[in-house]
């Protein structure tokens, strides 16, 4: 299961005092959950396709949205199905072409775009005109178009999206099954759902501990659509606004994961099945006085990931730094199927079994041609190619990123080893933005 651009600490379980999220916390309770890991590029369609390719977006082909996913990698959905399994989506498509095309082989509750002329005019809670998910409608199995089941999000969506992955898990599968759903929450436009006004009082919700009425330069998405849904300059009012609403629509997802997690216990395959929850990416929400998702801090790179099942064991935090591209490998190794050639994950379940504490040295991620970054346990780089800009933070000291120490002389030799480091991934991996910027340079 993954949400759609969900703040890593948007769980009550893992340290959140004001979100309630008791289903959530209840994976979290019975499960192992992946408290450093990352999508490695925050933007929906590209950190999709590398959840079902196991992929980076440079092996894949898919570095943005429309990208095609490229022939001859294989997919998670069809590693399983080879495998023996059913294979089935329900929910928000955010990739090329269809489910069916990429390895499943039934859908539910399908979600697509399909372009302004499906759109109408509609509002947020704030009465601001909707940009996100404009045109979304839901498919039925055989290509109808269904725009007389809502279009756009609309406050009940998530209910919905439930109500098709349990339709599923009650045909009570005669062989093994995969089963992959997507929520659209907590993405823009924030709809109340119903029966949740009131739920969180904006004047009682906590800023984050990094906002900021502006970031303090052009991180290369200033004038994108996630951006213009908060008045620069961000102001505290806004914020707190923007996340009561933002947590409401979580704690109602919450709810609808409750629902399929139940569906599962009904159908007797709670203790046999592995389920997995995540998000696509993280959210700013007023940190760094950043609204969206297209950064390299903490907030947004990182998401919450948690595993509960066989072979799993319960109530473990690990820091080992991961990818959202491992589950691919990691669900082949659990299940005894070979991990295909075109993978580039790697499966955590040697961290499951205390085989190993950690999995990278290092993570590194990458947005457009604008922002590349390498994390190792303890320090950060950011580098803006576009501005020649480094950033450096000590998250052991610092992990709500406010000291930039890339211009402190005691910090030369780590920003210059980090930028070495990042450079060579960055050759290896076929990331042509070198060519276009020299690492390093002023900052």
């Amino acid at each position: 299961m993954a949400s759609d651009d969900q703040r890593p600490d948007t769980i009550a379980a893992l340290g959140n005092r004001v979100i309630r999220t008791p289903y959530l916390d209840s994976l979290v309770r019975e499960g192992t959950s992946f408290v450093r890991a990352t999508c490695a590029n925050p933007i929906c369609t590209p950190s999709r396709a590398e959840i079902m390719t196991g992929c980076t977006g440079f092996r894949n082909g898919v570095h943005d949205g429309g990208g095609r996913i490229r022939a001859g990698v294989e997919s998670w959905a069809g590693t399983l199905r080879q495998a023996g399994y059913h294979t089935w989506y329900a929910g928000k498509w955010h990739n090329d072409g269809h489910p069916l095309e990429h390895g499943y082989q039934e859908t539910r509750g399908l979600f697509v775009g399909r372009g302004s002329q499906w759109a109408v005019d509609q509002s947020d809670w704030k009465g601001r005109k909707i940009t996100g998910c404009r045109g979304w409608v839901f498919q039925a199995e055989d290509g109808r178009l269904l725009p007389q089941e809502g279009v756009g999000l609309t406050a009940n969506i998530s209910s919905r999206l439930a109500e098709a992955a349990i339709s599923l898990i009650q045909r009570r599968a005669d062989k093994p099954f995969f089963l992959h759903v997507n929520f659209t929450a907590p993405h823009d436009p924030l709809i109340m759902p119903p029966g949740y006004a009131g739920k969180y009082v904006p004047a009682r919700m906590p800023l984050p501990a990094n906002f900021l009425p502006q970031h303090p330069f052009d991180h290369g998405n200033f004038r994108g659509r996630d951006e213009e849904l908060l008045p620069w300059p961000r102001t505290a009012a806004d914020v707190r606004e923007e996340l009561a609403y933002y947590y409401a629509v979580i704690t109602h997802l919450d709810q609808q994961i409750g629902r399929i997690l139940e569906a599962l216990e009904a159908a007797g395959q709670a203790n046999n099945t592995v389920v997995i929850f995540t998000s696509d990416n993280g959210m700013a929400i007023g940190s760094h006085g950043l609204r969206g998702k297209q950064n390299m801090y903490e907030h947004t790179i990182g998401v919450p990931l948690i595993l509960r099942g066989p072979q799993v064991p319960r109530g473990r935090r690990s820091h080992a730094q991961c990818y959202l591209r491992d589950l691919f490998p990691t669900a082949c190794d659990l299940a005894g199927i070979k991990i295909p050639a075109s993978v580039q994950g790697r499966s955590l379940v040697p961290v499951l079994k205390g085989a190993a504490k950690a999995i990278y040295p290092e993570i590194f991620g990458y947005f457009r041609t604008f922002q590349r970054m390498i994390r190792s346990d303890r320090w950060k780089l950011i580098w803006y190619p576009q501005i020649q800009r480094r950033q450096l933070f000590d998250l052991a000291d610092d992990p709500d990123e406010l000291r930039d120490l890339s211009a402190n002389p005691e910090r030369a030799s780590v920003l210059e080893e980090l930028s070495r480091r990042l450079k060579a991934w960055l050759a290896e991996a076929g990331d042509h933005v070198e060519s276009q910027a020299q690492l390093g340079g002023p900052r």
